[in-house]
């Protein structure tokens, strides 16, 4: 039997191996304990793990053990990496993160060929170290508890009642690990009739209702071209667990987040949703103009687009002294935003006549000169030359281990002042810190890792 030892901050984990060099036939059994005033190890200096600087910002001295794939999940932590948290994403072997295969387009290599590395998966997986694990075997399982044991936060996406199969269901975990938040994204939901279903961020538009608001009135029902569903459950789930850690400070007390797709959707319906809660009418669809504010929509001019937004009296005033119209201001049919709403119908079209008979850049250039707001339709090239995105620095370079230069990734939109949002790692490639992982934390000699590996463990 191999014994390897893992000592942080005072306490030891022990995991003991059981003809660990005679593979497929590998029996592990892990004996570990925690400290029930904390589930994870007081490390503070974090510039010795894996033997790189690690995470600089508001969240460094967090851990999160990441089991989540495709979009919401890697999302959330891929933003909790960027604020300083660690992140480990656990993939299954020699397959990795679904989305790794979701293109073209994929990362180039030196030669110009496509590399194991989709732009769908670049864009999610920055700020973490992969860790190829089979949790499904009981080797596997064994490494992901003690893994989870020394941190704060584990992030699943898996069907509900997965992983309880495994012994890494949240109330197993919660037993071992009071102070453990547990973060469970799935379509639906751990509880309701539609539980048991997979959830995809395409169905929670469609069930969610935003595509009943989207597209022209006459067309049909649109999907956002960004998986809005996925990436907003993300970003909430970002909050809840920020929200359940401080709770967990307070008190010492860990839980489960239960966040659902569907949830996400309905609940940033937002003001449109309200408007059917307090009315009970069903808004129609609009296309691109608002259901409460005129004129806020997209005018034709004579070479493309302009996107105006009166929000109030005021700017429409501006808007028809600016266009030589100040007559429409005065017509008690368009004197006020409520009235404008109501005769919708006879003013968009006064509008569009007007708008058609000049170029977008005159009238952005005569707009902006009164204050009223007006913004040109912009392609993504358009976007990423535009010089306030370009000051905003809304693009990072970071060097990747498959590419000869540095890649262009997004940007995180966060801006401290005193703790930055610093860019230390790439998305990484499969499996790329299986090995350290493995040995820092847990411990494991490069021999027990290799039979670990012939076994299709890691």
């Amino acid at each position: 039997m191999l014994a390897a030892f893992a000592k942080v901050s005072g306490w030891h984990r022990r995991f003991t191996h059981d003809a660990i060099l005679a593979p497929p036939q590998f029996n592990a059994s892990i004996r570990w304990r925690t400290d029930r005033k904390r589930c994870v190890p007081a490390v503070q200096c974090y510039d010795n793990f894996l033997g790189i600087r690690t995470m600089t910002g508001p969240l460094q001295g967090i851990r999160i053990f990441d089991m989540s794939r495709v979009l919401a999940g890697p999302s959330c932590t891929q933003l909790l990496g960027d604020l300083g948290a660690e992140i480990i994403k656990v993939e299954r072997p020699g397959e990795g993160d679904d989305t790794r295969k979701w293109g073209p387009p994929f990362l180039k290599n030196a030669a110009g060929q496509d590399t194991d590395e989709s732009s769908y998966y670049l864009s999610a997986n920055r700020a973490k170290r992969s860790l190829t694990l089979d949790f499904t075997k009981p080797a596997g399982r064994d490494l992901a508890l003690g893994l989870i044991a020394q941190s704060d936060v584990l992030v699943e996406n898996y069907k509900v009642g997965t992983l309880a199969r495994y012994g890494l269901g949240y109330e197993t975990l919660h037993r071992e690990l009071p102070r453990l938040v547990y973060c469970s994204v799935t379509g639906f939901g751990q509880t309701g009739p539609y539980a048991a279903r997979p959830g995809y961020d395409f169905l929670a538009q469609a069930m969610g209702g935003i595509m009943s608001l989207q597209g022209e009135p006459e067309g049909e029902p649109m999907k956002g071209a960004v998986a809005v569903a996925d990436l907003m459950t993300g970003m909430y789930s970002a909050v809840a667990i920020l929200a359940a850690l401080h709770h967990r400070d307070r008190t010492g007390e860990g839980q489960q987040i239960d966040m659902a797709l569907l949830d996400t959707q309905v609940a940033w319906l937002g003001n449109q949703a309200q408007s059917y809660l307090t009315s009970g009418k069903v808004p129609p669809r609009l296309g691109n103009a608002h259901a409460s504010v005129v004129p806020y929509q997209v005018f034709a001019s004579t070479d493309g687009y302009v996107v105006l937004a009166c929000g109030n009296d005021g700017q429409f005033r501006k808007f028809c002294a600016c266009a030589g119209v100040p007559e429409l201001a005065q017509d008690p049919r368009f004197a006020t935003n409520a009235a404008r709403v109501v005769n919708r119908a006879v003013l968009v079209p006064e509008i569009s006549c007007i708008i058609q008979q000049k170029p977008t850049a005159e009238w952005i250039t005569m707009l902006e000169r009164e204050g009223v707001p007006c913004s040109p339709i912009n392609r993504l090239d358009q976007v990423f030359a535009d010089p306030q995105v370009q000051a905003r620095g809304m693009v990072v370079p970071m060097k990747h281990p498959d590419a000869p230069a540095p890649i262009a990734l997004l940007a995180n939109p966060i801006k401290y002042s005193a703790t930055p949002v610093a860019y230390l790692l790439p998305p990484p490639t499969l499996g790329e810190h299986t090995d350290a992982i493995l040995r820092d934390m847990l411990g494991l000699t490069g021999e027990e890792i290799a039979a670990l590996r012939a076994a299709g463990v890691v």
